[in-house]
């Protein structure tokens, strides 16, 4: 079987690192920018700064920011970043009071490889992985040397590739408990794909180029594509391991400031906004 390795990660890595060196994405904040965002009075709100991936993670804090934040005696700054490395990058040099875009096996996977101290505060909402396609209009119609995208990041590497196994597309090799990848597929399995690696964020600018991209959901949406319509395998929300959170310093777990926007976050507010905005199911409230 081949296993190809994608240089299309490549082709964007210099152009994600140049949008990195920047402002990490587009900000908006009000406020005092003066506030450490550790300190709490009677009459000034804390500010704290918050990266995020930009949907829905976005949409949902600058909600909270608009209609919560005030009254609860908080000024919110919400930087966006188009990437999964620069939040915990910047969290850890202190650029950051906390990020909102990642799921536990990812963050697990940051802290192994990078030795970050981090706190995860419970899950807010989940991103069903869509496996999609512009090419077939069903899994049926996928066989020998099909080319098929999956994200290079370990942790939504096996998370795709337990969707793909669970669709009977591929057979994988028993890992003993670790992360499957894509050198883990077993010689009997179903259909000889070919497995690309990509950029997480290029799997769905780059969907012509497979027969199946498996996507992160927040990167489908900003494709504008919608999961519970455009998706040939949609994985499930119920009991599902990969809840986004609000991430901080270990040293900031117990921090009044954060702790509150942890609480607005899980609030009916928040739930019900999730609710109408996407009403297609493509973002699920884990609370």
């Amino acid at each position: 079987m081949r296993k190809s390795f994608s240089m299309l990660a490549l082709a964007a890595a210099a152009a994600l690192a140049m949008a990195g060196c920047g402002d990490g994405g587009q900000t908006e904040s009000t406020g005092d920018p003066s506030a450490n965002g550790t300190t709490d009075t009677s009459d000034t709100a804390v500010h704290l700064t918050v990266g995020v991936s930009p949907v829905p993670h976005g949409s949902i804090l600058r909600f909270v920011q608009e209609n919560l934040a005030a009254e609860a005696g908080l000024d919110i700054e919400v930087v966006d970043y188009q990437d999964y490395i620069l939040p915990n990058r910047a969290l850890d040099e202190g650029d950051l009071d906390a990020n909102y875009f990642q799921h536990q096996p990812y963050l697990d996977s940051q802290v192994a490889e990078y030795g970050y101290e981090f706190f995860a505060f419970p899950g807010v909402h989940i991103e069903p992985l869509g496996v999609y396609s512009s090419k077939v209009k069903s899994l049926d119609e996928i066989s020998d040397g099909a080319k098929i995208g999956l994200s290079n990041d370990p942790a939504n590497q096996a998370r795709g590739l337990r969707l793909l196994e669970g669709a009977g597309l591929i057979k994988l090799k028993d890992t003993g408990g670790a992360d499957p990848t894509i050198s883990d597929l077993a010689d009997d399995t179903p259909i000889k794909v070919d497995l690309i690696q990509v950029e997480a964020k290029l799997l769905a600018v780059n969907l012509p180029d497979f027969e199946l991209s498996v996507i992160n959901g927040n990167y489908a949406i900003e494709a504008g594509l919608s999961p519970s319509k455009d998706a040939l395998l949609l994985e499930p929300g119920a009991d599902n391991p990969y809840a986004n959170f609000l991430v901080t310093t270990q040293d900031r777990a117990n921090d009044p400031a954060l702790v509150k926007l942890n609480e607005l976050l899980h609030s009916p507010e928040v739930k019900q906004f999730i609710a109408d905005t996407w009403t297609d199911g493509s973002v699920i409230a884990a609370f």
